[in-house]
């Protein structure tokens, strides 16, 4: 697989970054977002929401684990997850019936990584790093597994 990299220098940029990626995921597509606290990862599901073209407002589902977003303009709904408060809980993760959601919906998942991956046979892992200086973020993202690679690669800046 190969892995991509671009940095992030404001939040308008991640979210636009959010909406490229948007371009090549479809339904059944699983999104693992990894990043420490305020790297991001709010901010590029709301990117990927736009370009998906979903219904309603993007905000962290952290208090109540996962938020569904309708089908918008592409037909395409949203499903936005934060693993965080399940800490690696597997009955708390098999009670969001997240793999029935995977065959009509993109799975975005914020704390996923080593949590949710089983879920799919292959998944888009994105990395966000924040650079706390200079408030910079950066994105490192590649598909993991078998199955269809993207299909309009997202071009570093």
């Amino acid at each position: 697989m190969v892995t991509q990299q671009r940095a992030l220098s404001t939040v308008a940029d991640t979210e636009a970054f959010g909406r490229e990626l948007a371009r090549d995921l479809k339904a059944g597509d699983l999104v693992v977002l990894d990043g420490p606290l305020g790297a991001g990862k709010t901010a590029l599901t709301r990117g990927i929401a736009a370009g998906l073209g979903v219904l309603g407002r993007v905000s962290s589902p952290t208090f109540i684990i996962a938020r569904q977003h309708r089908a918008g303009e592409r037909g395409i709904a949203l499903v936005h997850v934060d693993a965080y408060r399940l800490g690696g809980d597997l009955d708390d993760l098999d009670a969001l019936d997240l793999d029935t959601d995977l065959n009509h919906a993109v799975v975005v998942v914020e704390w996923g990584l080593g949590v949710v991956e089983h879920l799919a046979d292959r998944h888009l892992l994105v990395r966000l790093a924040r650079e706390p200086e200079s408030d910079v973020r950066t994105a490192v993202w590649e598909w993991i597994g078998p199955g269809r690679g993207p299909r309009h690669p997202v071009r570093p800046e």
